[in-house]
């Protein structure tokens, strides 16, 4: 008996120490205001807002191939040889080049090619004979490529747009996807965290039972109506149920820790010292759920549902890509060009240059030369055809058939979801139904129990039972408010496990995606 008094004071001394030790402060906080916290703060949520931002800057990355390519160039060269003949020049043959260019180049829905291609140079020389000199000359020029098999049309030269718009989509999905997992799970700690601390409440109350027993059963061992063996009974009764209450109030730690995990608010030198108190406790409305409509809502807000779909398409374009590969590749193409020429001319003596005096000057510039050129004073095209047939054409299909096959994999992975969604809705309505179920016939079992703990400890201040059925009793209404308690809980949970199951839960917590 010493031993058991012992451990009672060891033990109640913890729980009276254990407030001091954490010097906690408490923090209220409802489910929705922890759904947001984890929301904002969350580092797995963090990690995953990355994956969108890529998506998007893929897109615009693929984009940029629709974007005016601008290319100038500039070359300047000068060459001095020794001259061979007098008819050349008396000295050393000195010839000064020079050129600029500046060129557009346009790729098009199409498939097509379009540039645009201006270049103007001077050419200037001490040879002799010349009729023009310094000479300078311009040609302005259009160019047209079309593919009109292989790689022809908007799909095609479109792909990686459209891919990568895709990747977005399938970004979007997994981002939500991520978020109704996480929601979940703050969902799940919240009310674990409601258990733990509600069910330490049951406990102390049935702690408190036993001690009122206790303190009855030491007055009527002093006044001799009771035998001494019934404190001891008494005593171990009380120390099993501190012990059980320790044991819940690491369990109350443990599931506070994991929402702060989740929550992510709190610093690690802040986290010992705070106390989430949740302020809700579980509603009990009846369900009404219809299977089947449950089922279309899932069907089209699933977000893994919507990421391969997303991914099927993409699939999809990859196959119309690999069969338009296999197509000979038949081009067309189109050229206009429009020189202009220009520069001083050389008047000599009897208009004859090999006389090689020169006696005046006609002066001439480069613009005019760009002016001739873009008033299209000489008008030149050229059209054709081409047309390349590659071997792969008739020997291998080997990318049309990898497509295909990745096609028919993800119809088959699509399939395989479906019949999953449809699995884990019927369950979670199930378990919706029996849940709440539990939890009328809980009430009704902890009901009971109080009654019957009535009736027997009415019978005990009689002398008609015994102090072990009345702590029988007892712990059979703990069992029982427990037990309803946990009921109740998992009826929260099913629900929430079904909107998640539909792909519903961001709308019903009014959470829109933004990053």
């Amino acid at each position: 008996m010493a031993k058991i008094r012992s451990l009672l004071i060891l033990l109640s001394t913890a729980l009276a120490l254990s407030p001091l030790w954490g010097q906690q402060r408490e923090i209220k906080m409802t489910l929705n205001e922890c759904i947001v916290s984890a929301v904002k703060n969350n580092l797995d949520i963090a990690v995953q807002v990355f994956n969108p931002q890529i998506a998007e800057a893929t897109i615009k990355q693929a984009t940029e191939r629709f974007l005016p390519q601008l290319s100038f160039g500039f070359n300047k060269r000068s060459q001095q040889s020794p001259s061979y003949s007098f008819l050349e020049t008396d000295e050393i043959l000195v010839s000064d080049y020079g050129d600029w260019s500046a060129r557009i180049d346009q790729e098009i829905p199409t498939g097509g090619r379009l540039s645009i291609n201006l270049i103007s140079y001077k050419n200037d020389t001490n040879q002799s004979f010349q009729i023009i000199n310094p000479r300078y000359g311009s040609t302005l020029s259009f160019q047209f490529e079309q593919p009109l098999l292989k790689n022809f049309g908007f799909k095609t030269s479109r792909r990686e747009i459209i891919l990568a718009q895709n990747n977005l989509n399938v970004s979007d999905s997994q981002f939500k996807a991520s978020l109704l997992q996480t929601v979940y799970d703050v969902e799940e700690a919240y009310w674990n965290l409601v258990f733990g601390i509600e069910n330490l409440k049951v406990m102390n109350q049935s702690l408190e039972l036993a001690q009122d027993l206790l303190r009855k059963n030491k007055k009527e061992v002093e006044v001799g109506t009771l035998a001494p063996i019934e404190i001891l009974t008494a005593e171990a009764e009380v120390a099993t149920r501190l012990a059980d209450i320790l044991q819940a109030e690491v369990g109350v730690e443990n599931s506070e820790d994991v929402l702060k995990t989740l929550l992510n608010s709190f610093t690690d030198a802040e986290s010992p010292l705070i106390f989430i108190d949740p302020t809700e406790r579980p509603e009990f409305d009846e369900p009404v759920i219809d299977v089947d409509e449950a089922l279309k809502v899932a069907l089209l807000n699933r977000p893994d549902l919507q990421a391969s779909r997303y991914d099927l398409e993409s699939r999809e374009l990859d196959l119309s890509y690999a069969r338009n590969q296999l197509l000979p590749d038949l081009s067309l193409g189109f050229n206009y060009w429009s020189p202009g020429i220009s520069g001083t001319q050389l008047i000599y003596q009897n208009n004859d240059p090999y006389t090689g005096i020169v006696i005046g000057q006609i002066p001439g510039t480069g613009t005019d030369s760009l002016r001739d050129a873009f008033n299209f004073e000489y008008r030149n095209w050229a059209v054709g055809l081409t047309l390349t047939i590659p071997a792969s054409t008739f020997l291998t299909r080997a990318a049309e058939s990898r497509a295909r096959l990745a096609l028919e994999q993800s119809l088959t992975q699509i399939k395989n979801q479906e019949k999953q969604i449809f699995l884990e809705v019927r369950n979670a309505v199930r378990m919706v139904n029996s849940d709440y179920k539990r939890v009328q016939a809980y009430e009704v079992a902890r009901d009971l129990a109080e009654r019957k703990l009535e009736v027997e400890e009415k019978k005990l201040r009689v002398g008609m039972t015994t102090n072990y059925i009345v702590l029988q009793h007892q712990r059979d209404l703990a069992n029982a408010r427990s037990n309803l308690l946990r009921a109740a809980l998992d009826y929260v949970l099913s629900l929430a496990q079904l909107d998640r199951a539909m792909g519903i839960t961001l709308e019903k917590k009014n959470i829109r995606m933004a990053y």
